[in-house]
């Protein structure tokens, strides 16, 4: 979203972004302020000040309902949160969207909004704008909505509430943009009068992600993997990796006082760093594995930069691409997958020369991909480093994003 704006304004627009406000975001999933650093100065930022009630953990705050029924204070939040629309936690956000979006528009005329999901409440605020000023919109939806891109199977039928808004702003949408193919051909085949509207616009990566130099390992002082990214995978999944990592370690001298190191955030809401996963972590630092917690985006390319190889944990299948696949093939470092055979991550990283390939959640075969990887470390050339580095080029954020907007453009304008 930073580079959409980024870009529109590099054409010569004039950008308002609204958001909610920076403590809101905290009480969520935490905020890097390090991200606001290269948005453009010229991009307005509209803060609002919206809150998910159930993420106040200061039960002094509580009213009385609350304190003595948390269960059913949660319940009747809901029902009331998707009465204005729906979608748990967000849908009471609905009214104050749309007047934020009529307010600004009213006292500097928008061309265009663009509507970037989640939550699916802000496609309100677009609609709004649409029906009150015919101000034309498109959509960001990144995963998409009806489909359940973690199973891969529909998320809510054509005739149910979500189903029918989502049907009313694609009806009226200039464009529609998600991140893989998959995706999109889920929705050309539900919408088909919509097909030519839908585009995939992939995640990509920051180019000043990259550490950007000639790897050396230090096999004697100690190989380091690396995983950089949220930890949002289950438990049987996150000691599925550490046992292959244990096996390997006991298996290959290479990586007998090699390190495990893991940053990002563990969990979000109430229960961010204090969960199950915490517990297997603190577990297996006997195996020289390591959580560091959050890292700020402008501490990324260091980061990588100490790193041997990296290991891609990812949720879902076939409809999931992640953000970070691009990321670590920028590193130019050897990739061990750990996420489902039929990923659409998989498919980014084939013609990777140093991904090790993907086992699935085998714990034999993620045992081989870290001895594999370990080889890959300590055995690459220069040559075969900088290969490796150029085939995450085409993915850079930057090359992606002036693209799609200059496209969008393009359609806005027929």
């Amino acid at each position: 979203m930073r580079e959409t704006a980024n870009q529109f304004v590099k054409v010569g627009w004039d950008v308002t972004v609204v958001n909610i406000a920076r403590e809101s975001w905290e009480l969520d999933s935490g905020i890097d302020l390090s991200l606001l650093d290269q948005v453009d100065p010229r991009v307005k930022i509209v803060e609002l000040p919206l809150a998910r009630e159930d993420l106040e953990t200061d039960i002094r705050l509580f009213d009385e309902a609350r304190a003595l029924d948390p269960n059913g204070w949660v319940a009747k939040l809901r029902k009331r949160q998707t009465e204005k629309f729906p979608e748990p936690n967000f849908g009471e956000w609905r009214d104050d969207l749309e007047q934020a979006v009529l307010r600004i528009h009213r006292e500097h005329p928008a061309d265009l909004l663009l509507a970037s999901c989640v939550p699916y409440v802000n496609l309100a605020a677009a609609w709004k704008l649409w029906e009150d000023a015919k101000v034309p919109y498109a959509v960001d939806f990144r995963d998409g909505w009806s489909i359940d891109v973690i199973d891969g199977v529909e998320a809510f039928a054509r005739d149910s509430a979500e189903g029918r808004w989502e049907q009313k702003i694609l009806d009226h949408a200039v464009s529609l943009w998600v991140v893989n193919d998959p995706i999109a051909e889920h929705y050309r085949r539900r919408y088909p009068d919509f097909a030519d509207r839908v585009h995939v616009v992939r995640n990509g990566y920051d180019a000043d992600s990259s550490p950007g130099r000639a790897h050396n390992p230090d096999a004697e002082a100690g190989l380091v993997f690396g995983y950089l990214g949220t930890v949002n995978f289950t438990v049987p999944h996150l000691e599925t990796v550490l046992n292959a990592w244990r096996a390997a370690r006991a298996k290959e001298p290479l990586l007998a006082n090699a390190r495990f190191e893991l940053r990002g955030h563990l969990g979000n809401g109430a229960t961010r760093g204090a969960n199950r996963h915490a517990e297997v972590f603190k577990e297996a630092e006997a195996d020289n594995v390591v959580f560091g917690g959050p890292a700020a985006k402008a501490e990324v390319s260091s980061i990588y930069a100490g790193w041997d190889a990296m290991v891609l944990i990812l949720i879902g299948g076939r409809f999931v691409t992640s953000g970070k696949v691009y990321e670590y093939m920028a590193t130019g470092l050897p990739i061990v997958s750990a996420h489902a055979v039929e990923h659409d991550a998989s498919n980014v990283l084939r013609g990777h020369p140093l991904w090790t390939g993907a086992p699935g959640l085998d714990e034999a075969g993620l045992t081989e991909s870290f001895i594999k990887a370990a080889h890959m470390a300590v055995e690459t050339t220069d040559e075969e480093h900088a290969d490796a580095m150029a085939h995450a080029d085409q993915f850079t954020r930057e090359a992606l994003m002036s693209v799609a907007v200059k496209n969008l453009v393009e359609e806005l304008a027929k």
